[in-house]
Formats: structure tokens, C-alpha cells, sequence
């Protein structure tokens, strides 16, 4: 049973991507019903998948010699990720009714959702190191297309290249690390590398440590390659919404926690971990905090959120990352969408030209704000409890310097959050608009992810006894609703959180008073929008890329046997280069 569930998990948002596709455009009714039928049957098969989580091989695939097998299993972490991918997959679609409605190339737009879904499942679910790298790429292809879906609008293609080249470049090190661990094992297994990582030499286990951690953060979009995925906005918002919370910035968060066992005893690695997401929440909150885009912030905070979960896993708190995995995916997917229907009303995404909204928009403007509280840290949803336990974590197994910078972090939350809220909803209108709420499609999509942001923090007990399946060589508590409760309220270091977040939202009552220190934080932001320096970098790859493709498309002459003769010739050269080499 859990072997079909896997299977169906995966291929059927890869069927229904494929049949949408091949459904005519000038039937878009039928491939909005196509697209949310195959998502919403793949969401059940995630939601059947958890309830029979063992963490063993389930699925077994001969690939030859060399490739070994392609292996999935049911673990308990991939199967929580694979449920969200599909569920707020499943959600955005449903969105999507309403959002693209009279958007051409619906086939085009549904069809990669659909495989960017199927992709991300691929990825948690596989054991096979060599086949995760496949689904890695995989999804790094389908964010290059949906980014840059408004293929007419310099912009998304400009993020979607820039979220690529990045994106690669993090793939580098995950390619190596599967090359490596052949060489030493003669397998790409990822369960067996875990049982005998000790049989790899320190000085080689290092490298596939720090490897592993830059495509981490290239693919989670920490520190410093964190600014492709604010530019990834100009998508579609139901993709914007996708990325953020169910699919790609989650796999390299997946990859420092599915590899901790392993790397945890390299020297060093833990507290370069837990620098990148310090680094990567205090500089992303810093940014949320000057914008004034709806959707850049919203990605900001993504950034910083991530970081959360990153220096979690750094200090030994798998646990606390992963729930608040979960839980930001859900409060963020609701985030997102909610500023995707406020957009689709308003036409812009400026929030100085917004203000007012709430008596306009009352069922948008109600989840948002739960999303917004759920972000802030607000304490009985979902966002409080998982960030609490980041915190607890990070002040048992990090430096105590370190931990203050996150509860710094915190503070800087409940500000930027709280600005988007009046800016949005209760600021002052520019003008007077006649605006509808919501239609329906869209309100079914928000209720229920309303409902997960005030509810899932009660999903604590069997998330954290199905996590401790997926590392069984490393001690994992497993926490009781009523434990965590006790827990929680009985920490001076919630007290001390929630004082922070008190004082935020002090500073922003007098904002107008202390203008002056806001601005003066504003190289920070310009500086972390550059990358300190990367970001040049970045663009000279680009440009090196689009020089290569143009003079690619002239040698494509039309004429199939020169373009034969050109490969031919291409191989034969790397087939002699090889003999010499050899």
C-alpha cells in the first residue's frame, strides 16, 4: 500500500500535466476542472501516505551497474513535506480558478504547476541520492518557467534566469557530494551513506558537508544567495505562493535536515549552519521591513522565516525546524494568496498606493491578518508554538550571542508585519475604489488554509512521532499536546519574545518620531539587495549565458545535416579527449 501511494503521489500531478497540457486552450473550463481533479486526488494520496509512514524502502527500481535503483520510500519527513506540497499545491490550483481567469496559455501554466507538484513529491520521497539530484533539477527548471511565465515582461524573465543560475550553482555541490559518496560507498543510497558516513574520510566528508550546505542555501535562498527569490515575484501570485510554501525553498531546508546525522559531527558545520540562517533572518527582516512592495515583503519575509529554520537545524533542533516547516507553509501559502486576491482587486502591489482595504475586502482582510499573527508569532497559532521551540533549540544547542540575534529577529517580525497590516487594511485610501471581496474559488482556498494556521499547532504529537521514524541513528523527542503547552508557557524565553514583540509594535506607534533611525538602516537593505557584491557576479553569468545562446542560435543554420555534422564532431571530440586522458 504505502509503495502504490508513493507512486501515485508522484505520477499522478505528472499524468494530469500532461493531459491539461494536451487539452486545447480554447477549453479552459475543461483544464481548470483537469488540473484541480489530478491535484486533488494527488492531495488525498498525500494525506493516505502519512498514515502509513515507516521510514523503509517501499519502492525499488533497477537503473544498471552504476546507477544502482531508484528507491523511494515512506519516511516520516518525506511524507509530511510530499502532504504539503500536494495540499497547498492542490490549493493554489483551486486558487488559480479565479485568479486566471482570461490568462492565456492556461495548459502551459497548469501543466508546469502540475509537474513542479509531482517534482517536489519525487524529491522527499526519493532514497536515492542520485535521483533526488534528478527531481532537484527538475524543479529548478519548472521555477525557471513559472517565474518567467509573463515571458513578455523583461522582469520574470530576468528573475526566472537569475533564480536558475543561482539555483544551479547550489546544484553543484549536491551533484558532488552523489559523485563522492559512489566513490567511497559503490552506492548512491542515501539511507546506507547515513548508517556508515564513518567509513568516508573526514577531509571528503567535510566537502560533501559544505556542499551540501550551498546547494541547501542557493535552493532555500539563504545567505548569500538569498536575493533571487524576491525577484521571483514577478510570477503569477498562486506560483509566488507555491514556491514560498510548498515546493522549492522547502528542498533545501529538507537536505540539511534529511543529512544532519550524517554531517552534525563534521567540524565546524553546525555553527556554519546556524550563521547562514542568522545571518539570512536578521538581514531578510531588515529588507521586509523597507519595502514597500506587498509581494517583495511577503518574499522577504519568506527569506527570514527560512533562516529560522535553517539555524534550527544547526543547533540540533530537527524537530522545531520541521514543524515550523509546516507551519510557515501553511500561514504563508495563506499570506500569499490573500495578497494575490487583494492584487487581482486592486491592481497594484504598492501598499503606499492601498490603505483602507479592510471594510472594502472584510474576508480577505480577516485571513490575512490571522496569516499576519500566525507570522508575528502571535501566541495560539501556529506560527507562535513552531517558532518557540526554534528558540528553545537555538538557546540549548547554539551560542547564546547567536540566539539573541534571532530574538532581535523576532522583534523585527512583529514591525514589518505589523506596517504591512495598517498599510494594507487601515491606512488611509488614496482613493475611493468600488472593489469586491474574494469570489468563491478564492475563498475556498483561504478558509481552508485559515482554518490550518489556527488549528495545526494541535498536529504537534503525531508529526513529532512520525518525524522520529526519518532518524532513527539520531535521538528525536517526541512531544504531546499538553507538553508542548506546559513547555512553551513555562519558558522565560517566551516571555522574553513575546516582550520584544510588544516593544515592535511600540516603535511603530511612534514611527514618526524615530524616522530618522529607520532610514538610517537603509544601506543595509540596498547592500543585502546586492548580495555584497554576489550580485554583480550573478549578472555577469547571465550575460555570459545570453552571449552563448545567441551565438548557439547562429550556428543553428536550418539545415538538419550541418547540425548533424556539428554533434557528430562535438562527440567524436570528447570521445578522443577522453582515450588521451585516460
Amino acid at each position: 500500500m504505502p509503495g502504490f501511494l508513493v507512486l501515485c503521489v508522484i505520477l499522478i500531478p505528472w499524468i494530469g500535466s500532461m493531459a491539461v497540457y494536451l487539452a486545447r486552450d480554447c477549453r479552459p473550463r475543461l483544464q481548470h476542472g483537469m488540473a484541480v481533479g489530478f491535484s486533488v486526488l494527488a492531495g488525498l494520496c498525500a494525506i493516505g501516505l502519512v498514515f502509513n509512514t515507516g521510514g523503509q524502502v517501499v519502492i525499488s527500481i533497477p537503473l544498471g551497474s552504476f546507477f544502482g535503483a531508484a528507491t523511494f520510500q515512506a519516511s516520516g519527513i518525506g511524507a509530511f513535506l510530499s502532504l504539503i506540497a500536494a495540499v497547498i499545491g492542490s490549493l493554489t490550483i483551486v486558487f488559480s480558478v479565479d485568479y486566471m481567469q482570461g490568462e492565456k496559455q492556461l495548459g502551459r501554466y497548469y501543466s508546469q504547476v502540475l509537474l513542479f507538484i509531482g517534482a517536489m513529491c519525487g524529491l522527499v520521497l526519493s532514497n536515492s541520492l542520485l535521483i533526488l539530484f534528478f527531481f532537484w533539477e527538475i524543479t529548478a527548471f519548472c521555477s525557471y518557467a513559472l517565474i518567467s511565465f509573463y515571458n513578455d515582461d523583461p522582469k520574470a524573465v530576468a528573475g526566472g534566469m537569475k533564480a536558475l543560475v543561482i539555483t544551479q550553482f547550489g546544484g553543484i555541490g549536491l551533484l558532488v557530494g552523489a559523485l563522492i559518496l559512489y566513490a567511497y560507498l559503490g552506492t548512491f543510497e542515501i539511507d546506507i551513506f547515513i548508517d556508515q558516513a564513518e567509513a568516508i574520510p573526514s577531509t571528503v566528508m567535510a566537502i560533501m558537508a559544505f556542499g551540501f550546505l550551498a546547494a541547501a542555501a542557493a535552493k532555500s535562498a539563504q545567505f548569500p544567495f538569498f536575493t533571487w527569490l524576491p525577484d521571483a515575484m514577478e510570477a503569477p501570485t498562486p506560483v509566488s505562493a507555491l514556491i514560498h510554501a510548498a515546493t522549492m525553498v522547502n528542498a533545501g531546508v529538507y537536505l540539511l535536515a534529511r543529512f544532519y546525522p550524517a554531517f552534525s559531527a563534521v567540524p565546524g558545520w553546525n555553527l556554519a549552519v546556524i550563521l547562514t540562517g542568522m545571518l539570512t533572518a536578521i538581514l531578510a527582516a531588515i529588507m521586509a521591513a523597507l519595502s514597500s512592495d506587498l509581494k517583495r515583503t511577503l518574499a522577504y519575509s519568506t527569506v527570514s522565516q527560512l533562516g529560522y529554520m535553517v539555524y534550527a537545524i544547526g543547533a540540533g533542533g530537527l524537530l522545531a525546524s520541521q514543524y515550523h516547516l509546516l507551519s510557515h507553509a501553511i500561514f504563508k501559502a495563506l499570506l500569499f494568496l490573500a495578497a494575490g486576491a487583494v492584487i487581482h482587486a486592486v491592481g497594484t502591489r504598492d501598499m503606499r498606493q492601498m490603505g483602507g482595504l479592510g471594510k472594502k475586502m472584510p474576508f480577505v482582510c480577516s485571513l490575512f491578518i490571522i496569516g499576519a499573527l500566525a507570522l508575528a508569532g502571535i501566541p495560539f497559532l501556529n506560527g507562535f508554538w513552531s517558532k518557540e521551540l526554534i528558540l528553545e533549540a537555538g538557546l540549548q544547542g547554539g551560542p547564546e550571542w547567536a540566539y539573541w540575534f534571532m530574538v532581535a529577529g523576532a522583534g523585527f517580525t512583529g514591525a514589518y508585519t505589523l506596517r504591512m497590516v495598517w498599510m494594507v487594511f487601515f491606512g488611509r485610501p488614496l482613493s475611493e475604489r468600488h472593489l469586491h471581496d474574494a469570489p468563491l474559488a478564492m475563498r475556498i482556498a483561504l478558509g481552508t488554509l485559515g482554518a490550518g494556521t489556527l488549528t495545526s499547532w494541535l498536529l504537534i504529537a503525531p508529526f513529532s512521532r512520525i518525524l522520529a521514524k526519518s532518524f532513527p541513528v539520531h535521538e528525536m523527542e517526541t512531544l504531546s499536546l499538553s507538553h508542548l503547552v506546559i513547555y512553551i508557557a513555562s519558558n522565560p524565553a517566551t516571555w522574553m519574545v513575546l516582550f520584544i514583540i510588544a516593544v515592535s509594535g511600540l516603535i511603530w506607534l511612534l514611527r514618526s518620531r524615530i524616522a530618522w533611525l529607520i532610514k538610517s538602516m537603509t544601506w543595509v537593505g540596498k547592500t543585502a539587495e546586492a548580495s555584497f557584491g554576489l550580485e554583480w557576479v550573478n549578472k555577469q553569468v547571465v550575460s555570459l549565458l545570453n552571449t552563448t545562446a545567441a551565438l548557439l542560435r547562429r550556428s543553428q543554420t536550418g539545415v538538419l545535416n550541418w547540425n548533424v555534422l556539428g554533434i557528430t564532431a562535438g562527440l567524436l571530440i570528447v570521445l578522443i579527449t577522453l582515450i588521451l586522458w585516460k
